[in-house]
């Protein structure tokens, strides 16, 4: 894995001895992505320059060493990444004539490029992947996203310069760099906890869309002002080569004729044939265990394609209702491996969040982003290389919330709107014993329970949920934290995602297909992955996501529902096959995530650290947020009313990045 940089400048801003110095910088801000080489490679005539840094896994030899220059001379290329089936596309090429002059899968994904062209190329890798190629007889620029979205990549203008790199650290090394907080990003983050593709923290600064190709020249780079980077509002839009909607779709048609024995059958093999891909590496390998489904049958998978113990990764917590460490230890004794645990500390914990801003050099406020950062610098002791388990709830129907949401709707699609809306209207003028009694009715009839608490704003949002219009508000109603974030952040304007845009849906899917789908389109990408990749990377630690294979992807789609989702506990289909290698009963329990006492921790310990950043006068005056809903959060959370961690937390985290970005 590596880091990768650059810039385009049209205009001449830098002197033709600058250029180098420049993309060096730029790289070695992304020194901990890419720690065992680096390299730059300039053409100030052209006006182009890429930087790179590297973490040798396949062929670390210098044979392997970036910037790379294709066989022909025409292409040159700054990659991070693995294509898992380069030995086979290797092979390929040899028998069309090409020559390699090492074994990197880089040199591959050039000899495929230079043979089929950038998009084409790309239709026949399998991996992870961002790119930037300069194709030196065109003078384009390439950048390049593989299709699930593991590896980040933004790119954006700046003082008339065209900059991107793997993480915001590496543009804003660049001289030209101008940053400006865009407040309607900041409206996102405080809805979902992260910003969602294709917009950054900042104005002007973008993330590439998953799946994607974008091609620039020197007009486009000096910042045309017809260039649009956003595929949904017309002007010049990275290219798809691969779509996720119509892989969907495409399912849904075809799970009508699929016999669920065969289908299950299938994703078998084709798990045990991503995990075997994923296992290639000249460095050490392992995995990081919590004991749950999708990383317990990653790691039985793992060892089963293994001569050898595979050495496992898991960290505990001392509050028992957030350890799982007993239930990985249970897996890895099971199944042979060498197992590492790290029992931590709420101080050692803590410790981390204060290096959370600069890990997530953009605000990012998912907690779990602290036990992951843990467990990555745990096994970066032992491993260059880890497979995780991310993925499986998005494609096997995995979170309680899919099912809440579709047993709720059940019952109140049965209300005409207009009348739910009115009742609801009504309840919230009853006393709350009344409220109570009721609710606890319509939560009886729910066939997945709903748990009722009995503190105020409980009752509110129950209200708030008996009143939605469709499905689709109330999904969306589901996944946010804020839900009126426009009343947060002063001059915000909330932008639009396909949360907000039925007409870019999956086509006669089921309600709880368009939930899956929508989380692999925006929180896979824009939180689970990007928590795994900057916690991993920080550490210099490699993580791969087997179950991401675009080929299981394709194929889940495909399997009948029921079979897929499992009915009412999600994960059918992975069950059954993790039940061939571990007794049903180490993994069978609740959903515990993978998260820290937050909120316990913010009327505790963090309760200073906290304070001093939502201080009244300190909102005021930086003039992000609106002080009165924070501050009346944050009191009613200090008195145990409420219980408003998430929401507080991407306050904070917003909070603290600002001060760290204000502070350098």
């Amino acid at each position: 894995m590596c880091g990768i940089a650059g810039f385009f400048d049209p205009h001449g801003r830098l002197r033709a001895t600058e250029y180098a110095a420049v993309a060096d910088s730029m790289a070695a801000s992304l020194v901990h992505r890419g720690p065992d080489d680096c390299g730059s490679w300039v053409d100030p005539q052209s006006a182009v320059a890429l930087g790179h840094r590297r973490l040798s896994v396949i062929d670390i030899s210098p044979r392997g060493h970036q910037p790379m220059v294709s066989a022909s001379g025409r292409f040159v290329i700054v990659y991070n990444g693995e294509i898992y089936n380069f030995a086979a596309l290797r092979r390929q090429a040899q028998n069309w004539g090409a020559t390699f002059r090492g074994d990197s899968d880089t040199e591959v994904l050039l000899a495929m490029i230079e043979r089929f062209g950038v998009v084409d190329a790309l239709k026949k890798m399998v991996g992870m992947y961002v790119f930037a190629l300069w194709d030196r007889s065109e003078h384009l620029l390439h950048l390049g996203r593989d299709r699930m979205g593991e590896k980040p990549l933004y790119y954006g203008w700046s003082g008339g310069c065209f900059l991107f790199g793997s993480e915001l650290k590496a543009l804003a090394a660049h001289p030209a760099w101008q940053a400006k907080v865009d407040r309607d990003s900041l409206t996102q983050l405080m809805r979902h906890g992260y910003i969602a593709t294709p917009r950054s923290i900042f104005a002007g600064v973008f993330k590439l869309a998953q799946a994607c190709v974008l091609s620039v020249n020197r007009a486009m780079a000096g910042g045309r002002s017809d260039f649009s980077p956003q595929p949904d509002v017309g002007g010049h839009c990275p290219r798809s080569y691969w779509s996720l909607r119509t892989v969907a779709e495409a399912g849904v048609h075809a799970r009508e004729q699929a016999s669920p024995a065969a289908a299950a059958a299938e994703l078998e093999r084709r798990l045990h044939q991503s995990v075997r891909h994923q296992m290639v590496a000249d460095v050490p390998l392992g995995a990081l265990l919590s004991g749950g489904i999708d990383s317990s049958l990653i790691v039985a998978l793992m060892q089963a394609n293994s001569d050898r113990p595979i050495q496992s990764f898991t960290i505990g917590f001392r509050e028992s209702r957030f350890d799982e460490a007993g239930y990985a230890r249970a897996v890895a004794r099971h199944l042979g491996t060498d197992h590492t645990e790290l029992t931590v500390t709420p101080t050692q914990a803590r410790e981390v969040i204060t290096h959370l801003p600069t890990v997530y050099d953009e605000p990012f406020a998912d907690a779990s982003q602290i036990p992951t950062a843990l467990v990555s610098q745990l096994a970066r002791r032992q491993v260059t290389v880890a497979l995780s388990g991310d993925g499986g709830d998005e494609l096997f129907g995995g979170y309680d919330r899919y099912f809440v949401a579709d047993s709720l709707w059940r019952q109140l699609r049965l209300v005409p709107h207009p009348l739910r809306a009115g009742l609801a209207r009504v309840m919230g003028l009853l006393p709350r014993v009344l409220q109570r009694r009721v609710m606890s009715l319509v939560a009886h009839r729910a066939q997945r329970g709903i748990k009722l608490d009995p503190q105020a704003h409980h009752y509110d949002r129950m209200l708030v949920l008996a009143a939605m219009p469709s499905a689709e508000h109330l999904y969306r109603h589901h996944v946010s934290y804020w839900k009126s974030p426009e009343e947060v952040v002063v001059d915000g304007r909330e932008p639009k995602t396909r949360l907000h845009s039925p007409w870019r849906w999956i086509e006669n899917g089921k309600y709880l297909d368009q939930m899956m789908y929508l989380d692999a389109m925006t929180y896979l990408p824009d939180d689970i992955l990007t928590k795994v990749d900057r916690a991993s990377m920080a550490a210099s630690l490699e993580l791969r996501v087997p179950l991401l294979d675009h080929r299981v992807v394709e194929w889940a789609w495909s399997m009948p529902l029921a079979s897929r989702g499992g009915g009412a506990v999600g994960k059918g289909a992975l069950r059954e096959i993790l039940y061939k290698y571990i007794p049903k009963s180490l993994v069978e329990r609740p959903k515990m995530g993978f998260g820290v006492p937050i909120g316990d921790w913010l009327r505790g310990p963090l309760r200073g650290w906290a304070e001093e950043l939502l201080r009244e006068s300190r909102l005021r005056q930086e003039g992000y947020f609106h002080p009165g809903p924070v501050r009346r959060c944050w009191q009613e959370h200090l008195e145990g009313r409420a219980n408003w961690q998430y929401q507080l937390w991407g306050v904070l985290m917003f909070q603290a990045w600002n001060e760290r970005r204000t502070e350098t």
